[in-house]
């Protein structure tokens, strides 16, 4: 048997509150998760455990026993845990979703920023690309997600449900390694076939290079050598001098200071990019709300990285 903890206390909730609706709130998920976690538990334990035909809901006369055994597992478990780590509920740590390339170079010095206005603040962060962390914030399996602001609205995510700050902004350039003069070891105002390092299909900053790409003559010229989905593998490949490839400015501000990489072209071939911080307005974790309330209270600009 295959049980998750979260799993038993949601439906220990349930029995308290007779709601799907009320126990999602209390658990800080939207409804939505909450009732596939309490059909996973179900399975899981192969009964029927909620009787859903009544208003409002109640238990099986097998739910009712199991309730039992699921008080007292949670009981001792958070007590065991409580007693182990110390900590409160005050203290604990936001779980927060980025982008690859925003967690490894924008999110440090970020977050140490905000904390200058706000005091401490505990958060675990976890890398992944923008369609799983989508998917983790809609499910409420994290608190926050950092990630490029999307101006054709593809993500799909309604404003009202998934509020936003915007925390920064950003310019995508073309880079190449230089060669021995200093210039550009590949220009996109080069005659020849330009050998090109792209994002992947799938990866949202690929999208953006595709969206200025998309009726410029420059694409017939390019010729990719390379895909990958994130940017410091990108990066890796341009400090090779295998070709050239648009990255975020925040990843490359020591190598273009330091002239290990040159622009391959001129300002016009930017891409702009705003960074937001997003979350669920229908998930009302206590660390999240005074997170929001207390952002909302700083000055934009010192929200902006």
């Amino acid at each position: 048997m295959n049980l998750e903890t979260k799993w038993l206390e949601d439906f220990v909730a349930l029995a308290n509150t007779r709601s799907f609706s009320a126990s999602a709130r209390q658990r800080h998920v939207t409804q939505p998760a909450f009732s596939r976690r309490i059909r996973a538990l179900e399975q899981a334990v192969d009964v029927t455990l909620v009787d859903r035909s009544t208003t409002p809901v109640g238990l099986t006369p097998e739910g009712q026993l199991f309730l039992v055994t699921a008080r007292n597992l949670v009981e001792q478990l958070n007590e065991s845990l409580s007693h182990l780590r110390g900590l409160s509920i005050a203290n604990e740590a936001l779980d927060i979703v980025a982008a690859h390339s925003l967690a490894l170079s924008f999110y440090p010095p970020w977050i140490s920023r905000l904390q200058k206005g706000l005091g401490e603040l505990p958060t675990r962060l976890v890398a992944m690309n923008v369609g799983e962390a989508i998917h983790v914030l809609r499910e409420g399996n994290c608190d926050l997600m950092l990630a490029y602001y999307d101006p054709f609205a593809t993500m799909q995510l309604d404003a009202e449900v998934f509020p936003s700050f915007s925390i920064g902004k950003v310019n995508m350039l073309p880079v190449s390694l230089p060669d021995e003069q200093g210039k550009p070891l590949f220009s996109l105002q080069q005659d020849s076939s330009i050998p090109y390092l792209s994002y992947t299909q799938g990866a949202f900053l690929g999208r953006s290079v595709r969206m200025l790409l998309k009726n410029d003559p420059l694409r017939m010229k390019l010729r990719t050598v390379y895909e990958t989905a994130m940017a410091e593998g990108l990066k890796g490949m341009v400090l090779q001098g295998v070709g050239v490839a648009w990255i975020p400015d925040f990843c490359i501000r020591e190598e273009l200071k330091g002239g290990r990489l040159v622009r391959a072209g001129d300002p016009s071939w930017d891409i702009p990019l705003e960074i937001r911080l997003y979350r669920c307005s229908m998930v009302h974790k206590p660390g999240v709300e005074r997170l929001w309330r207390q952002m909302m209270k700083l000055p934009r600009d010192f929200l902006q990285a």
